[in-house]
């Protein structure tokens, strides 16, 4: 078990415009988002499920060719293997929890 504080994390810039700050446990992976506007997350799946909660901010979120506008407190959940791809209206702060691990993040 390890109790961490995000700030206290190591920041990367994992794509342009996307700082995040990982935890890794045995089965899962969380992020915890800066997100500059504008940036934009490629169209792309994986084979783990996703949730995404959206902090602070605005971010348009294309699931399986639905749009949709996510704002604060906005949740959405992908399934595994379900296209998606991303851009910021606004500078946001966001949350992705993936399991099972992302090894690709490590």
């Amino acid at each position: 078990m390890t109790v961490n504080m995000f700030d206290e994390l190591v920041e990367k810039e994992q794509m342009p415009g996307f700082k995040g700050r990982f935890v890794h446990a045995d089965r899962m992976t969380i992020v915890r988002w800066d997100i500059a506007e504008g940036a934009e997350l490629p169209e792309h799946s994986h084979s783990q499920e996703q949730i995404t909660t959206i902090l602070s901010g605005e971010f348009e979120m294309v699931i399986d060719g639905q749009p949709h506008q996510m704002v604060e407190g906005s949740v959405a959940v992908i399934p595994s293997n379900t296209v998606h791809k991303g851009r910021a209206l606004t500078s946001c702060r966001a949350f992705d929890v993936w399991s099972p691990v992302r090894d690709d993040y490590q």
